[in-house]
């Protein structure tokens, strides 16, 4: 183990939490957006509600894989959990429902 990435292990929780974070923030901004237009569609205001849903649960999401690895000493299993993957699928198909609802 070098010298470089003794001092980064501490690092590691607040680079997760940043990046979930700047994820949800992210996806908010997406709802937002849907909002914003002069026309709005039903599958609209569905698309931005998803959003909102998926920003807190992102946001949660975040959180709990940061005090996961700020544990002493770290536990046996911190790779993504199932939580983490259905985010990715949930934000994928959130992209995909957000461009079909500026196309109606």
């Amino acid at each position: 183990m070098t010298a470089a990435s003794r001092s980064d292990r501490g690092t590691q929780p607040e680079r997760t939490s940043l990046a979930w974070t700047r994820t949800s923030l992210a996806v908010l901004a997406n709802g937002v957006l849907l909002l914003l237009g002069r026309t709005h569609s039903a599958l609209q205001f569905v698309a931005a509600g998803i959003a909102a849903v998926l920003t807190v649960s992102t946001y949660l999401i975040g959180l709990r894989r940061q005090r996961i690895l700020a544990r002493r000493p770290l536990p046996g299993r911190i790779s993504p959990g199932r939580e983490v993957y259905l985010a990715g699928v949930a934000i994928m198909a959130l992209i995909l429902l957000s461009g079909l609802s500026l196309t109606v």
